[in-house]
């Protein structure tokens, strides 16, 4: 799941539990839609991408920076305190509040579109909720 610093889904997919999150990577990064805001073209793309170590690798960071986005990916085998965890948490504060709906706590479909669909109703629910809040 890719998500903005407001904590709102841009990004989200349905995979096998087995799969390497690492192939993910580029493939939702290419998936991001246009953000709108400022008048003129929309912007297409993130200045920034957060990972974890377990996406540190070095084709990561060239295909990144090839499309213009500045990887911020912890390195393995370093002592922690890399800073992230600062803005990481927006991830797992938004997974934390996917799993307060039953039906994508644990996936209970078969099939996949169902799954992907219950997780879109959440994303627009956790995103309506934001706006009626207004990102308090």
């Amino acid at each position: 799941m890719l998500v903005d610093l407001h904590g709102t889904p841009l990004v989200t997919k349905v995979t096998k539990a087995n799969e390497d999150d690492r192939k993910q990577l580029i493939p939702m990064v290419d998936a991001v839609p246009p953000v709108g805001g400022k008048v003129g073209a929309p912007k297409r793309k993130p200045k920034y991408l957060l990972a974890d170590r377990g996406y540190d690798s070095d084709p990561h960071r060239q295909q990144l920076r090839g499309r213009q986005i500045e990887p911020v990916i912890a390195r393995r085998n370093t002592a922690h305190g890399s800073g992230l965890g600062k803005f990481r948490w927006v991830v797992e504060r938004t997974i934390s509040w996917l799993h307060q709906f039953r039906r994508l706590r644990s996936r209970w479909e078969r099939e996949t579109k169902i799954h992907e669909a219950f997780l879109k109703l959440g994303c627009a629910m956790i995103c309506f909720r934001l706006l009626a809040a207004g990102y308090s």
